[in-house]
C-alpha cells in the first residue's frame, strides 16, 4: 500500500510503532465498522479504508463492501428483494419452466398451493415428488397438462438424475401450439447433473 498508493505514505512506520492500536480492530467482532487508529480515520476515504481493512482482516472486507455500497447508493443496493412467486408466475409462459433451486430447509410447496388457490388452480393442478420410479408417471402428467392448461409440479428433480435428460428434452419440445395455461414448476436441490439448457 505505502509504495503503491501515495495516501498511504507512512503506514509502515506508522503501524509498526503503534500496532496496538490496529489490535483493537484485529480483535474486534465488527472491524469493518472500527474507526482507523489516529490521523488515518481522517485521512482515509470510506474505500481507502477497507484497503486498510483488508490488511488486518480479510475476512470481513465483504461486510466493509456492503457499508460501502450504502454509504454511497443506498441500502436498497445490498438488500435482497423479497421473493415474490406470483411476480414470477407473472413472468412466465407456457414453454419455460418456473424452477426453484432449494437450499436446505426451504420449502416452497406452501407458497406454490398459496398461489394455485388465488389463481384458481385447485382442480388444475398436479404434483409429483421425482424418485425411483416416478419418471413415467411425471411425463404422463406432463403430457397431460400441457393439453389441459394444468401446472404440474415435480419436486426433488435431483433425486430423478437418470431422467433429467428425458425432461430436458420435454422442455425443449414445449411450444406455443400448447395450453397457454400449462406451467411446468420444479424444485431441485443445486445439482451439476441438471441440465443447463432447461435453467
Amino acid at each position: 500500500m505505502e509504495n503503491n498508493l501515495p495516501v498511504f505514505k507512512g503506514i509502515l512506520d506508522y503501524f509498526v510503532n503503534f500496532h496496538k492500536k490496529f489490535k483493537k480492530i484485529f480483535d474486534s467482532t465488527t472491524p469493518e465498522d472500527e474507526p482507523m487508529p489516529g490521523e488515518w480515520d481522517k485521512k482515509l476515504n470510506s474505500f481507502q479504508k477497507i484497503i486498510l481493512l483488508k490488511s488486518i482482516r480479510a475476512d470481513k472486507v465483504t461486510l466493509a463492501l456492503q457499508n460501502y455500497i450504502i454509504e454511497q447508493i443506498g441500502k436498497k443496493y445490498v438488500t435482497p428483494p423479497t421473493f415474490r412467486l406470483e411476480a414470477c408466475y407473472r413472468d412466465s409462459s407456457n414453454v419455460t419452466p418456473l424452477i426453484f433451486v432449494l437450499s436446505s430447509g426451504s420449502d416452497p410447496i406452501a407458497s406454490f398451493m398459496a398461489l394455485v388457490e388465488a389463481n384458481s388452480m385447485t382442480n388444475r393442478k398436479q404434483m409429483i415428488s421425482l424418485g425411483q420410479g416416478q419418471a413415467k408417471k411425471a411425463e404422463t402428467m406432463i403430457a397431460q397438462g400441457m393439453t389441459r392448461g394444468e401446472w404440474i409440479l415435480l419436486a426433488n428433480c435431483h433425486l430423478s438424475v437418470s431422467w433429467l435428460p428425458k425432461l430436458e428434452a420435454i422442455v425443449e419440445g414445449l411450444n406455443e401450439q400448447i395450453n397457454p395455461d400449462f406451467r411446468l414448476w420444479m424444485t431441485s436441490m443445486p445439482s451439476e447433473k441438471f441440465p443447463v439448457s432447461v435453467l
